[in-house]
């Protein structure tokens, strides 16, 4: 059953289709991996998704419902969430802060300062219970900042979990860290969105990464879609193949 679909989704900067008549299909449950060369449309395609970017044409459709005009708020609330290739963390606050903010932002309580998360029964528990399923409970005190990269890739990641999405877009959740980390944290992330029934797309270059996590893979080339399937569809897809050795489409 599909959860969320773009249709004919089109967004132009100057001369350049960034996105350019969007069909996209993301199935309730799967882990889904998002793949295309830099410039391929991907970040677009998730942030006309996510509404920090308002398509030029087109719709996207959440459960059915028509969401193309709605905001990043309301957007949120109906159950879409993201993390970011650049962490986006308030460093100058604990793990646990962070963590706890998310949890209150999603209640409507953000208004109230994250010192109050301890005396929060309800959300002191939901948020280091996040903690604990990303392996960072220990972590609770440490300040964001001072949290090293793979650790802060799995915050951000957190962050965005704490919203109880019931789909979470992941945008390069490996970047800029060890082999030995992208295994680490992937294996957390997949272990924990697939227990808790999260949808979940992932944004991705590490084609090792993507073979190994995902149930099904879309290729983006030039704005449009090249290829949807399983992981083994895709490996035998010879226009696949030929852009990820920069060799010329097969005609």
């Amino acid at each position: 059953m599909a959860l969320l679909r773009t249709e004919h989704l089109q967004k132009q900067f100057g001369n350049t289709r960034a996105c350019d008549d969007v069909n996209f299909v993301v199935n309730q449950g799967e882990f889904l991996s998002l793949v295309g060369s830099n410039g391929a449309g991907k970040t677009t395609l998730v942030n006309l998704i996510s509404a920090h970017l308002q398509p030029d044409s087109g719709q996207i459709l959440f459960e059915g419902r028509d969401i193309t005009r709605a905001s990043v708020t309301e957007r949120i609330k109906a159950g879409i969430a993201r993390s970011f290739q650049i962490v986006n963390l308030f460093d100058g606050l604990s793990v646990f802060d962070n963590v706890a903010l998310s949890v209150f932002s999603r209640d409507g309580k953000a208004t109230r300062m994250a010192a109050l998360a301890e005396r929060d029964d309800a959300v002191a528990g939901e948020a280091l219970e996040v903690l604990e399923q990303f392996g960072l409970a220990d972590k609770r005190d440490t300040m964001a900042a001072g949290l090293a990269q793979g650790e802060r890739k799995l915050l951000d990641v957190a962050v965005a979990y704490a919203l109880r999405p019931k789909l979470l877009f992941l945008d390069e959740p490996t970047s800029g860290v060890s082999t030995r980390d992208k295994a680490q944290i992937m294996d957390t992330v997949s272990a924990v969105v697939r227990a808790g029934k999260v949808t979940a797309v992932v944004i991705e270059h590490d084609m090792d990464v993507v073979f190994r996590y995902s149930d099904r893979i879309v290729m983006m080339h030039e704005g449009a879609m090249l290829a949807d399937g399983t992981p083994d569809e895709i490996r035998a897809n010879k226009d696949v193949a030929n852009i990820l050795l920069g060799a010329p489409l097969s005609d």
